[in-house]
């Protein structure tokens, strides 16, 4: 088995790609080892490895955060765990995260419903894949007076550049796309 590995924006999360599915669908973070322990035995040995601070799955692909550990020194482990674990056949989630439990609810108005649609999509098709590209994700959290609200995970929560894609990719995109947005703020 081979594993590519791929820096991304945030020189705190490093991009693992084993080369097969991770997850089928939607995906996951693990910010503590007993968050991970409870749903992913992947997770919860990458979280188990001194240095690791959150582990995120995508569809072909799994990005850890380190805490200040070196990537000399981190990346031979983390690539044998994913290794070692792809290898033994396990399942990569025990049990999936309650429906919508890592976003939380949806806020909008009622009267806003077509205009949050076309947010969705924008956001599904020209937005979710390209941050999926650097090891991240981005979902809809609402919108309200103007304002949309998104929920950075993976490599892009904490990435020093995700100002810069929030502000001036994301924003301007949904305001060129969309009347009625005026900002996009992170949650």
């Amino acid at each position: 088995m081979f594993i590519q590995t791929e820096a991304t924006p945030n020189p705190a999360t490093m991009k693992f790609l084993p080369g097969r599915v991770v997850l089928d669908a939607g995906t996951e973070e693990f910010l503590s080892v007993e968050e991970a322990e409870d749903r992913s035995p992947l997770a919860a040995r990458l979280m188990e490895i001194d240095g690791v601070e959150a582990v995120f799955f995508g569809y072909d692909f799994v990005s850890v955060t380190k805490n200040g550990a070196d990537w000399a020194h981190l990346k031979p482990a983390i690539l044998a765990t994913i290794m070692e674990h792809f290898m033994s056949g396990q399942p990569v989630m025990a049990r999936p995260a309650a429906l919508g439990a890592e976003d939380g609810q949806e806020f909008f108005d009622a009267d806003d419903k077509e205009v949050v649609d076309t947010i969705k999509e924008l956001l599904e098709t020209r937005v979710r894949p390209a941050v999926a590209q650097d090891g991240g994700d981005i979902t809809f959290r609402g919108f309200r007076n103007g304002t949309v609200y998104l929920n950075m995970r993976g490599a892009c929560s904490g990435c020093p550049s995700s100002t810069a894609t929030l502000k001036h990719g994301i924003q301007n995109l949904l305001r060129h796309f969309v009347p009625g947005v005026e900002q996009v703020e992170a949650v």
